[in-house]
């Protein structure tokens, strides 16, 4: 299904459990992901719900403009709102992972009102130090360039194989395969406009607002993906509602490494919403 905003169309996967039930979670991919990353965990999810995947700007089925405000985190969120109004009349469940919780996070802050609860999988506040935030900007133009410089597929083999990603290694090469392919889908010059407006260093820092989100919220980490984990052991003390569930023996993208472990605690959640 595509919907249109502005003058660009942006696709969502819907997958339908109860036509007469208007509960509904709306899940966002990160970065060089898709809608479709979701569809094996939705198939295992609570049947009460409706389930709306999201191709963002710049990613999957949808369009990826040269024109960059549409990339800036304030126009996708804005780009989501339209979504949400047009396909659900009631309050939502908002999911995001990695550059999706991101987003979901800065919805969240400026539309709380459109959802009755939160789930972010291995997400961030932003960088709060000016210097460090200024750091991973350049870092990204200069991954943009190289994007920009060289056929799509050597940067995904790239971007497959950095540290962060390291628990995905022990896959069998057919699932390996799986994922670059899908990646591969992307559109490069979607990719190189997500890096310079959507990364972690244009974010603004939102350390001093996460108190003022009044959603549940469900966090939730990997064991082995130290950084973020530490990252969300301090960002759920700045939440008036929240849990925050670690994953053992996953990484980074928990969803993908320990999917049945991901599926009971998002079930879980969406039990007590």
């Amino acid at each position: 299904m595509y919907i249109k905003y502005s003058d660009i169309q942006l696709n969502i996967e819907t997958i339908i459990n109860n036509e007469s039930s208007g509960d509904s979670v709306f899940f966002l991919h990160g970065f060089t992901g898709c809608a479709m990353d979701w569809a094996p965990i939705v198939s295992l999810l609570n049947k009460k719900y409706n389930y709306y995947l999201v191709d963002l700007v710049g990613h999957g089925k949808s369009d990826s403009p040269k024109e960059n405000y549409y990339y800036f985190i304030d126009s996708i969120v804005n780009q989501l709102k339209e979504l949400i109004l047009s396909l659900s009349n009631s309050k939502i469940v908002l999911a995001g992972y990695s550059m999706g919780g991101r987003i979901a996070l800065n919805f969240a802050l400026q539309n709380a009102f459109l959802l009755k609860g939160l789930i972010l999988e291995s997400s961030t506040w932003g960088i709060s130090e000016k210097n460090l935030r200024k750091e991973r900007m350049l870092q990204d133009e200069k991954l943009a360039e190289f994007v920009d410089n060289n056929p799509i597929d050597k940067f995904i083999d790239y971007w497959m194989n950095i540290d962060l990603f390291n628990t995905q290694r022990r896959f069998s090469n057919e699932m390996l395969s799986q994922i670059r392919e899908r990646k591969l889908e992307n559109n490069k010059e979607g990719i190189v406009n997500t890096l310079r407006y959507s990364g972690t260093g244009r974010m603004n820092p939102l350390y001093n607002f996460i108190k003022d989100i009044p959603l549940k919220t469900l966090l939730i980490t990997g064991e082995l993906d130290s950084k973020y984990t530490d990252i969300n052991v301090e960002m759920i003390k700045l939440f008036t509602n929240a849990e925050h569930k670690i994953i053992k023996n996953a990484g980074h993208n928990t969803h993908l490494e320990e999917p049945q472990k991901f599926i009971d605690e998002i079930n879980k959640f969406l039990l007590v919403i």
